[in-house]
């Protein structure tokens, strides 16, 4: 990777059902006690299916498969860009048995969200790997470049609708970024906001939107079965694998890379912290986690402990700042 690294680059049953089943994992005292060597509990701060759900469930199998943890469970809390989740993660007893992924988007939507809680209000553990956001379009769509859809952007600013993850996440801080490269106001764009990239998807493939926004990985399938056609893609460089133009290349000077972590509950002991770093600095060093990285064309990002604090504390601060230059 380059050396610069362009970060600039109600709720509902649901919502209350998926609360009360982590409460419930928590509440049975199941890991009361436990070694995180032999069982660890991950939320994924969103529904199944999506990016942090998968990171959850890759490093779940990773960990099983390597014998670094006996036990391994995901549990979904969905909500609000992922700060349902950590509401109720900042909540918990300091047990090192209970870990969190996070990324990106939650460092949005805490903003965004107006967020009592924030990932410093956790102990952060390591960074594991980041994935690149897409613009995407169907195949039949008058759009066949970059250029083709920037050059309509700017014409009709409000005429094209863009379709993305939540308010604050990454999709609408890269739209919004995209947007301002362009000489088009962010607060004027037309962006529609849906819970995942399923519903993306969806809205793309019946026209509802003109353009996607989401997670390379969302859209995949999609793109080598030739129903979409992928613009550019958000990285600094060019990513092995992943045959598509970045936007500095195609003509747009952003990036926006994604991380994903784990962080842990506050007020577990050094020791504690020590031993999660130690698990999953091995599981980064595992051939299942090679494995994980090629099958989704993620990016090692490796940083562990307080290293990882400092990065977090530097990182939000960065997208405060995107967020409030954007107006969003």
């Amino acid at each position: 990777m380059k050396a610069r690294r362009r970060i600039l680059a109600g709720l509902g049953i649901a919502a209350t059902a998926a609360l009360a089943g982590f409460a419930a994992v928590d509440a049975s005292g199941s890991t009361t006690g436990a070694s995180p060597r032999s069982s660890l509990t991950v939320m994924a701060p969103a529904a199944p299916g999506g990016g942090w759900d998968m990171a959850s469930r890759e490093a779940q199998q990773a960990m099983r498969a390597a014998s670094i943890v006996n036990n391994v469970q995901v549990v979904n809390v969905p909500g609000a860009g992922g700060t349902i989740g950590l509401s109720q993660f900042a909540r918990l007893p300091a047990d090192p048995t209970q870990l969190m992924m996070t990324g990106t988007v939650m460092e949005g939507a805490i903003t965004v969200n107006g967020s009592d809680v924030d990932l410093l209000d956790t102990t952060p553990i390591a960074r594991l790997a980041e994935d690149y956001e897409v613009f995407i379009v169907p195949a039949d769509s008058p759009f066949e470049t970059l250029d083709d859809l920037l050059e309509a952007w700017r014409e009709d600013p409000h005429g094209i609708a863009v379709g993305g993850g939540g308010l604050g996440g990454t999709d609408h801080l890269l739209a919004g970024l995209v947007a301002r490269e362009i000489g088009v106001e962010p607060t004027q764009m037309n962006y529609i906001s849906y819970a995942g990239g399923g519903e993306v998807l969806t809205a793309l493939l019946s026209h509802t939107v003109d353009v996607g926004v989401s997670s390379y990985n969302d859209f995949r399938d999609q793109i080598e079965a030739g129903n979409l056609r992928a613009l550019a893609l958000s990285a600094d460089e060019p990513v092995d694998g992943i045959d598509i133009p970045t936007f500095i290349d195609a003509g747009a000077d952003v990036s926006l890379p994604n991380w994903r972590g784990l962080v842990a509950p506050a007020g577990i002991s050094d020791e504690q912290r020590d031993e999660l770093v130690e698990i999953l600095d091995e599981l980064m060093g595992s051939e299942q986690w090679q494995e994980v990285l090629e099958r989704n064309n993620w990016v090692p990002v490796p940083l562990l402990g307080e290293e990882f604090e400092e990065f977090i504390a530097e990182d939000q601060a960065r997208i405060d700042e995107i967020i409030e230059e954007l107006g969003l």
